[in-house]
This record gives C-alpha cells, structure tokens and sequence, in this order.
C-alpha cells in the first residue's frame, strides 16, 4: 500500500464531505438554527452518543469559549437524572448520524415535554430524532473515509466543521471581541497574548538627568541591569534613552580627555519609540521585532510621564 498516497485520498475524501453538506444544506434551516442558538434566553444542551458524542463535546467547549453557554450531557447520564439540567429556555443540539441512536431517541419524549426547542445536526432526515426536532441540519455525506465505510469518520469531520460554523456565526453575531475571548482564555501562551499588559511586565523607571556624566549612566545601567537608562527632565517627561550600545559608542568616538564632558543628553537617543503600561505585551513585542532592526528595550511612558522600561528578554521569558 502506498501509505502517502491514501492518507492525502482520506484527507481529500473528508474535504469532499465537508463541501458537499455545505452545498446542499438548506439556507432555513441554518439561519433558524442561529436564531434559535442566538436567542436562547438559557443555555445550550449538546447531546450525542459514541463518535457522535465526542464530537458534541468538542461543539459545546468551542460555544461555550465563544460566548454561547453550553454543556454537554451524555443520553444515558440524562435518562439518570441529568435530564434536571434541562430548563425551560434551553435549547438542545442533539448529533446523531443514523438519527435513530437508541439512547437519543429514548430521551425525546422527557425533551417534548419540556419548554425548549431542538436542534438536530443528523445525517438521516427521515429519522426519528430529526421528525422530532425543530430544526434538522442534515450532514449526510456519500461515503465514510473508512475503507470499509463503517467507521465514522467523514460523517463526523462533517458535523464538527458544521457546529464550528455555527458556533463562529453566534461568536461574530453577538459581536464577542478580542477583550471577551481573554476573558474566557485567561490561561496558555493564548490567554497571556490577549491578557498581559506591558505594566504587568515593565521594570522600575531606570532613569537619569539629561545633564547626568557618563559615570553616572554607567552606575545606572549597572544597578538596575536593563541594559539602558531612560532620560528624563525635571517633570519625569521622557527626552531620550541611552542604551549599552549608545554608550559604548559614545566612549569610543570621544577623546580620554572629553570624556568628562560627556552627559546623558549628548549620547541618548532622543524621541525613542516608546509603549504604555497599558498596552498588550504582545503588541510591545512586535513593536520591538517588526523592524529592520531590532530593539531590546523600551521606554514606557504613560500620558506625560515616563514610568518604567520593558526589555524583549521579560516578554519572551513569560511565555507570550
């Protein structure tokens, strides 16, 4: 067997799937389930058994991340008390791709008889779950990428990429931004990219006088560590920064005789690129890599003042 070659058939197999319920699922059915989804005054019950019932898993933590309350309840678990999850209000999105699963299908008349409206994501829609829902999203596809075609595979590709579609049109139609994804998503490299701020990060303010000697700008380099002191006037109002490299430089091009002459306003660079305690560390990491060359430091200065410096290094180190 050629394994490359049947692993890209299977890959183009379930594609095929995909665009075929994409193609040929009804425009009413959709935008009534969104409706449904997006006006549910409760949460949403996603249920399913086997393969089915992963897949229903997977559909209700991307809702629920996205700003659609929704949990997942296994039929047997329901049929054993967990049906007292199911208020009036709620709406269940129930996946099941013969449509006639036996433990669904023993829960439709504790379903019926409750105030909530049914979604069914299904690949039969002659099935008794999908004549028993509101709403039926038919996902039936030609062929299972399973050689033997048993094994649900396609069918399953095709109902998940169906709930992530619905889940993304509820995520966009309640207008959730990037602030209320961090909400959710406060943990992980992904939840410190949309959470930390460079206050969160910056060190104390290293700074100096802008009429500092070159003595004086050394001892603060070297006591505060950060590689640069910022340079500030009598209000705390940034001028300039003077980083090791400046420094050196400056010594280098300078008479052993002018050295005493030297301050921190002649060997800073003045009207640096500067950030905001405010501002998302991430952002303060591009601002420093997406150039032609790169900076490890900046000043950050909030309104009139400057109040610290951030290095790459501290951005890096904490895991963003």
């Amino acid at each position: 067997m050629k394994v490359y070659e049947k692993t890209i058939e299977i890959l183009r197999l379930e594609a095929t799937a995909i665009e075929s319920v994409a193609a040929k699922i009804g425009r009413h059915a959709v935008e009534k389930a969104v409706e449904l989804l997006l006006n549910c005054a409760g949460k949403v019950i996603v249920t399913g058994v086997g393969k089915s019932g992963v897949i229903a898993q997977k559909i209700a933590q991307t809702m629920t991340s996205t700003g659609t309350p929704a949990v997942f309840v296994h039929p047997s678990d329901a049929m054993h008390g967990g049906l007292g999850i199911l208020a009036n209000g709620d709406v269940v999105l129930a996946l099941s791709n013969s449509g006639e699963t036996e433990e669904l299908v023993a829960m439709l008349p504790a379903i019926a008889r409750r105030d909530v409206a049914m979604i069914a994501i299904v690949g039969n829609a002659d099935s008794t779950l999908a004549k028993s829902s509101d709403v039926v999203l038919e996902v039936s596809i030609d062929k299972e990428a399973c050689p033997l075609d048993l094994a649900p595979t396609s069918s399953t590709t095709a109902a998940l990429a169906l709930g992530d579609a619905i889940a993304m049109t509820l995520m966009e139609a309640k207008g959730l931004t990037e602030a209320d994804f961090a909400v959710n998503h406060p943990a992980g490299r992904l939840g410190r990219r949309l959470t930390v701020q460079v206050g969160d990060l910056m060190k104390e303010n290293p700074a100096v006088s802008r009429d500092a000697g070159w003595m004086e700008v050394v001892k603060g380099i070297s006591t505060y560590a950060l590689g640069a002191v910022n340079v500030v006037d009598e209000s705390g109002k940034l001028l300039g920064i003077v980083t090791d490299g400046d420094l050196r430089r400056t010594i280098e091009r300078t008479a052993p005789n002018d050295l005493a002459a030297l301050t921190a306003e002649s060997m800073m660079t003045a009207g640096p690129i500067t950030t905001s305690s405010d501002t998302l560390a991430f952002e303060a990491l591009h601002v420093m890599e997406d150039r032609a060359s790169q900076i490890s430091v900046l000043p950050v200065v909030d309104g009139e003042k400057c109040v610290g410096l951030i290095r790459l290094h501290d951005i890096v180190r904490s895991g963003i």
